[in-house]
């Protein structure tokens, strides 16, 4: 029996040899696959860092953005009104270059129908400065 005694702790001693060495491998897989998860991590924090600064950034934009259109909104809103002031503005001129017109016309017209009356007229007034020159001069 010595011999199966010797044969069963060779066995034994081999079989803790190779659960050693098995353990030793599958450590040091371990061990590397630990130092990959710490560079994830690592890589994870610094992407969540740069995420937030670029949400902050994203949020400061956004607020200079609505506050840039509530200044266009109320700009354009003043500006209609100044566009309507000018519209009127506009409007009155080209009436009064419509009674101007007609206020033209009429005088035409008016000038036309009494041009004789008007002559005989100067005709007269001229005759009574020629009159009046002579009479100053005696």
């Amino acid at each position: 029996m010595n011999l199966l005694h010797i044969a069963a702790l060779i066995a034994a001693v081999a079989f803790a040899v190779g659960f050693i060495i098995l353990v030793v491998y599958i450590s040091g897989t371990l061990k590397s696959v630990r130092r990959t998860l710490d560079h994830v991590a690592n890589t994870v924090e610094g992407f969540e860092s740069q995420m937030e600064g670029v949400t902050k950034e994203t949020e400061l934009l956004l607020n200079k953005t609505n506050r840039l259109a509530e200044d266009i909104t109320g700009k354009t809103e003043k500006m209609d009104v100044l566009f309507d002031g000018i519209k009127g503005i506009g409007y009155t001129v080209t009436q009064f270059n419509d009674s101007l017109q007609k206020l033209s016309d009429e005088l035409n017209e008016q000038a036309n129908e009494h041009a004789a009356q008007t002559s005989q007229t100067i005709k007269w007034g001229e005759a009574a400065i020629h009159l009046w020159k002579k009479y100053k001069e005696k």
